[in-house]
């Protein structure tokens, strides 16, 4: 980092997933130095393939970000495998960005696209099933497992919007109310769980049954096993919002954590600093996340042009 730490970008990227990548590739086109830090902690690590991308669907996560890296350094965009741990805004509005690894970078204008962490329900077995036969997306996941026996572990009373939803892609759901007390289940929701089909068993889970690397059920804590082969379950969301709060972005509390406000394009609350992907919002999948990039590239790129001509204008 000794060549870079003297350096000035027109753009740092924070986070180089689907979100950072594609702001990063319209920043290279655009003739922009531009850097990516890149801690090569991607979200969707332990699934084997990603879906709903179109012309991309079925190809392994990693393959996408090793094309992405290809790609922009074609243009001359520069990455660094290291993690952000600090940024400051100077006095003239530009970023300072302090890397673990002892750099450092100095940009024009800074986007976090770093993200978030799912943290999963602390029953043995969740976690090491966790994207194979253990999902959280019907969207991402659904069409792979259809018709199996479904179970869905409860984690609040919204889980039950999870149950119904899975219920698309198989008729043989049950919901495992787990630490749920059923009377905090409406009306409402009894009836729809009636009229999908979905079964609920009462009691807390104990953890997983596999055979041969395979789901094959769900035991509950008075050792009665319900057999299923595929658990949907709800992380919690946490975003990686740290570098947000240390430059002063106003966050927005939602029920799946705190997001940065952001305009339509990803400019946050403070000038210069952007956001994209799942940085700005719980929902955000891959091929939205490289839409959110690519929209925040384009408006770096812009803000950067009529930066530059109004001041060569007033000269």
């Amino acid at each position: 980092m000794t060549e870079r730490n003297s350096r000035t970008y027109e753009v740092v990227v924070v986070g180089g997933g689907p979100a950072g990548l594609s702001a990063a590739l319209v920043l290279g086109r655009a003739r922009r130095r531009t850097l990516v830090v890149d801690a090569g902690e991607p979200r969707n690590a332990p699934a084997s393939h990603l879906h709903g991308y179109l012309s991309r669907d079925g190809r392994p996560p990693a393959d996408l970000l090793a094309a992405g890296r290809e790609e922009i350094a074609r243009y001359g965009v520069e990455l660094v495998r290291d993690r952000a741990v600090d940024a400051v805004r100077d006095s003239g509005g530009e970023f300072d960005v302090t890397l673990a690894g002892g750099g450092s970078a100095h940009a024009r204008m800074l986007v976090l696209a770093t993200g978030l962490r799912d943290e999963l329900p602390p029953v043995p077995g969740v976690a090491e099933r966790f994207g194979r036969d253990v999902l959280h997306c019907p969207y991402c996941h659904g069409w792979e497992v259809r018709d199996r026996p479904f179970g869905v572990l409860a984690t609040s009373p919204s889980s039950v919007h999870q149950a119904l939803m899975v219920s698309q892609w198989s008729k043989d759901v049950t919901l495992f109310l787990h630490t749920v007390a059923e009377d905090g289940l409406s009306d409402l929701d009894l009836r729809r769980l009636a009229a999908a089909g979905v079964g609920v068993v009462r009691g807390e889970v104990a953890g997983l049954v596999a055979e041969e690397d395979r789901l094959t059920g769900v035991r509950l804590a008075d050792g009665t096993v319900h057999d299923r082969s595929v658990l949907f379950v709800a992380p919690r969301a946490v975003p990686r919002s740290g570098l947000f709060e240390r430059l002063g972005a106003e966050l927005s509390e939602t029920p799946f954590g705190s997001y940065p406000v952001v305009d339509e394009r990803g400019l946050t609350t403070v000038p210069g600093l952007w956001a994209a992907g799942n940085a700005i919002g719980f929902a955000e999948q891959i091929v939205n996340a490289a839409s959110r990039g690519y929209r925040a590239g384009a408006g770096i790129n812009g803000e950067l042009l009529m930066t530059d001509l109004d001041a060569a204008a007033r000269v």
